[in-house]
Parts: structure tokens; sequence; C-alpha cells
């Protein structure tokens, strides 16, 4: 109460200083971050951290960084560029690491690509 609502206390509750009203219309408009809302929310202190507003630069941040990323590989050279990876989002509450996929490659030491698309999708190889 002191942060918020300096000079004040409760026992100017008690006193009868200050009505039930104004305790609670204090209460009902405290500040997000405010330890008494951390409480009611029973937030962890990672999610306190991630405020929206963080929320937001850390979208902002990840979309110029994909944005770069595809700029980059559109516009480059395909030798240089060809071991660049997609860039890691920032790693915040409520956003899921992305999962390694498996990339199924055709052609090459993998096997011939009608052979192997065959066997992947059930069918039969034009030309095995």
């Amino acid at each position: 109460m002191a942060r918020y609502w300096p000079g004040r206390s409760l026992l100017e509750l008690y006193r009868g200083e200050m009505s039930w009203r104004e305790l609670r219309v204090f209460l009902r408009y405290l500040p997000w971050d405010s330890a008494t809302a951390r409480a009611v929310r029973e937030s962890t202190p990672e999610e306190d951290y991630w405020t929206p507003d963080r929320q937001l630069a850390a979208t902002l941040i990840d979309s110029l960084r994909e944005q770069t990323y595809a700029l980059i590989k559109l516009h480059g050279d395909p030798k240089k560029t060809r071991r660049i990876r997609p860039p890691e989002p920032i790693p915040r509450p409520g956003v899921e690491k992305r999962k390694n996929t498996k990339v199924i490659r055709f052609g090459g030491r993998h096997g011939s690509g009608a052979a192997e698309l065959a066997r992947v999708f059930g069918g039969r190889a034009a030309n095995p």
C-alpha cells in the first residue's frame, strides 16, 4: 500500500479515517505488476516478467529476425547461404520451442527420388 498510496496505511481503516469503499477502490485499481495483483492472478515470477509490452516487443523482434533470414536466403548467394538456419524465437512463456522436424531428402546417397517417394507414400515408383 505504501508503494502506490504514499502516506496512507491500513491503520486508517481501523481508526475510521478510511472507508471500506475507499479501500475496495484502491485494491480494484492496483497496477498490473503490484504484489496484490500478482497474488490474485497466482502467477509465477517468470510470467510476471513477461508483461504484455515485453511479449509484443519479443514478437516484433522475432518477426524482424525471420524477415531478415528470408531476405538473405532469397537474395543471397546460394552457395554461401545454404548453411544458414532460421532464427530461433526468443524463449518466453506461452511460446513452444520449435521442434526438429525430420526432413526426407531424395536423391544422392539416400536413394532415387521416385523410389523414396513411392516408399513414403505407399505407391509404385515409375523409375525405381
